[in-house]
């Protein structure tokens, strides 16, 4: 029975070249992008409706972004006072519980019950 499977394992993960490939093609991807804004811009510099249209597609990712982080900001929020209603609401029932708790105990011994 291989439940927790002992045997030593002779592969070895190398995380190191996975991570040096990801930064190689941030790399590539950042410098294509550069080079894609240089020719966009070069195009666009003596086309006055094309700086424009430039100038908007620029403003409405970061608009879209701003609205994201509030929007994000705006559901932690609710979710903390959700979670502080949430516990307070816990330990007034623990409290209810055990003043209950206490109750029962006093009427049994006064009427001369003992359970165990």
């Amino acid at each position: 029975m291989a439940l927790f499977n002992f045997k030593k394992k002779d592969d070895v993960l190398d995380l190191g070249e996975r991570y040096r490939k990801q930064q190689e093609r941030a790399a590539q991807l950042s410098a294509n992008q550069e080079s894609d804004s240089q020719t966009s811009s070069e195009s666009q510099g003596s086309d006055f409706l094309g700086s424009i249209a430039s100038g908007i597609q620029t403003a409405k990712p970061m608009e879209n972004a701003d609205i994201g982080v509030s929007v994000v900001e705006e559901r932690k929020k609710k979710l903390a006072k959700r979670l502080m209603e949430m516990t307070s609401k816990m330990e007034n029932l623990s409290n209810q519980i055990y003043h209950l708790q206490q109750r029962i105990e006093l009427l049994e011994r006064k009427a001369g019950i003992r359970i165990e």
